[in-house]
């Protein structure tokens, strides 16, 4: 497993989390509705910050510990 799909599996758990989230403020808990608006907002700032000029911090330190799929794409293509 690479860098960049442990990443959006990452950024679809939080997804899923907020969605959770947000269902629990729909029934009455107005505190998870208020959280699951910051959590989702935050979320949307980072991946246009990431889009605009490409500085993911969760990316960097994931490709820290897990080789990018860069890597794993260029080894292939020279066996």
């Amino acid at each position: 497993m690479c860098a960049e799909k442990i990443q959006r599996l990452i950024q679809a758990s939080i997804l899923g989390f907020v969605l959770g989230l947000a269902g629990m403020g729909m029934g009455g808990d107005k505190l998870m509705l208020q959280i699951a608006f910051l959590l989702q907002f935050g979320m949307m700032v980072m991946l246009v910050i990431a889009g605009l000029i490409g500085w993911c911090p969760g990316l960097i330190i994931l490709k820290k510990i897990f080789p990018s799929c860069h890597e794993e794409n260029s080894s292939k293509d020279h066996n």
